[in-house]
């Protein structure tokens, strides 16, 4: 969900004039973008750097691709324009595609090796993957390469686009948000051994989704192994709470941008995002251009070229609520997302989420901004020992993007205490989370 109250940053009128709000590329932050189609639900951009596993010798596996023994039938379609498109992904390399005959007649090259562990990302609604890009990048340094950071825009969202024939209001419940993700993974990793071990965390919204996703994950034919379940600022109580007033937050959102870098601006002025490079790359996904924009109707200044993320050939698909674009035919820039059209899967996003969270099977971690209450189940929880909780303060709801290195740190400690460290020497140590 939007932040529950925006609080307008205090600013020098002096110094604000020097401020560069512009967009500035993400490839720093993940080795690859692209494409994965979904049969008949559209294309899924996916953010990835695969994990480079220390193998049992001490030397460091080279990264095992996730295209490596996929079928034809699976392998998810990388739009190679991407780049081409994109300038602020442009020195991200997509995965090689072969041609059908190619895949037909080379055997599989299912890996035997440890495919190592993988950070799943999920954002919160209104927001992209790429709210979690500094947190990744971070991730990646953190550990030397040995977990990778995978993130995607989900259904509605960022450059995840939908044809045409897929009704509106598009399908935004829980349930279809947790099938998606599985679907995604299922298309990367198509064999069992293929697939890493995950530690899935999720930001608002996304952190109801990823406690879903948990249980989905674990329930297939093959299970997949979870290492940890991360939930980023939402709790169930204060959610619903919140819901009554959310439809005046987001209607008190502008309702389009002159340009890309005022809705950077925007971002920051409103105390939505605290961290100037970050907002920088995560807010040119979450805006589209207006395809009801008239440049003859109106005095805003023509649109300048843009160092935002664009597909090439997108089709009205791109901007899923038509309602939108008229409703804001006088900005050249539009919101990607249309929240109030999620507004009837708000309540079933939140309901049952401490429950999934407490009930998950595995490492379970609470990162919350501020002194945001616990509601019982979860207070509960807490003294009996099942999770493990942490407060950032000075921080706003954006927590991942406002504190990038304490996010990844505490992640990357989370997955080590749980993960790394008994397993490695073969101790039986008791994992945060468990009863």
């Amino acid at each position: 969900m939007a932040p529950p109250k925006l609080v307008p940053r205090k600013t020098n009128k002096g110094k604000e004039n020097s401020i560069d709000y512009t967009p500035i590329s993400a490839a720093d932050c993940f080795e690859d973008a692209f494409q994965v189609e979904l049969q008949g639900q559209g294309n899924w951009r996916v953010y990835l750097t695969p994990p480079k596993p220390i193998g049992p010798s001490g030397t460091r596996a080279p990264a095992l691709s996730p295209k490596q023994g996929k079928t034809s039938a699976t392998l998810p379609k990388a739009t190679t324009a991407a780049t081409a498109s994109d300038p602020t992904l442009a020195s991200l390399e997509l995965p090689d595609v072969s041609s059908d005959e190619e895949e037909e007649s080379q055997p599989s090259k299912t890996p035997t090796r440890d495919p190592g562990t993988l950070f799943f990302f999920h954002h919160g609604a209104g927001f992209s993957a790429l709210s979690f890009a500094l947190a990744a990048r971070e991730v990646t340094r953190l550990t030397g390469g040995e977990a990778g950071v995978m993130a995607l825009d989900c259904r509605g969202h960022g450059r995840t686009s939908h044809p045409a024939s897929i009704p509106l209001p598009l399908d935004m419940s829980l349930e279809r948000l947790t099938q998606d993700g599985v679907e995604v993974l299922h298309a990367l990793y198509p064999e069992p051994g293929q697939m890493p071990t995950l530690v899935l965390v999720g930001h608002s919204m996304g952190g109801s989704i990823v406690t879903s996703l948990c249980a989905a994950l674990q329930s297939l034919p093959t299970p997949v192994k979870v290492a940890g379940v991360a939930v980023l600022d939402v709790v169930e109580g204060t959610a619903m709470d919140a819901l009554e007033g959310m439809k005046g937050i987001v209607l008190s959102h502008p309702k389009g941008f002159d340009s890309v870098a005022a809705g950077v601006k925007w971002h920051m002025d409103s105390g939505s995002i605290h961290n100037l490079d970050s907002a920088r790359r995560s807010v040119p996904s979450l805006l589209v251009p207006n395809p009801s924009y008239s440049e003859s109707t109106t005095s805003t200044q023509p649109i300048e070229d843009e160092a935002i993320e664009e597909l090439a050939e997108e089709d009205d698909a791109t901007v899923p609520h038509q309602s939108a674009a008229d409703d804001s035919s006088s900005y050249p820039f539009i919101w990607r997302a249309d929240l109030l059209a999620t507004q009837q899967h708000w309540r079933g996003w939140f309901e049952g989420l401490s429950k999934r969270f407490l009930g998950a099977r595995t490492a379970r971690l609470l990162l919350l901004a501020g002194t945001d209450r616990l509601d019982k189940e979860l207070m509960v929880g807490q003294m009996q020992g099942k999770y493990q909780l942490t407060v950032f303060p000075d921080v706003g709801h954006c927590l991942q993007e406002d504190a990038p290195e304490k996010t990844a740190k505490l992640l990357v400690d989370f997955w080590r205490r749980n993960e790394v460290t008994p397993g490695k020497l073969g101790i039986g140590l008791k994992r945060v989370g468990d009863a």
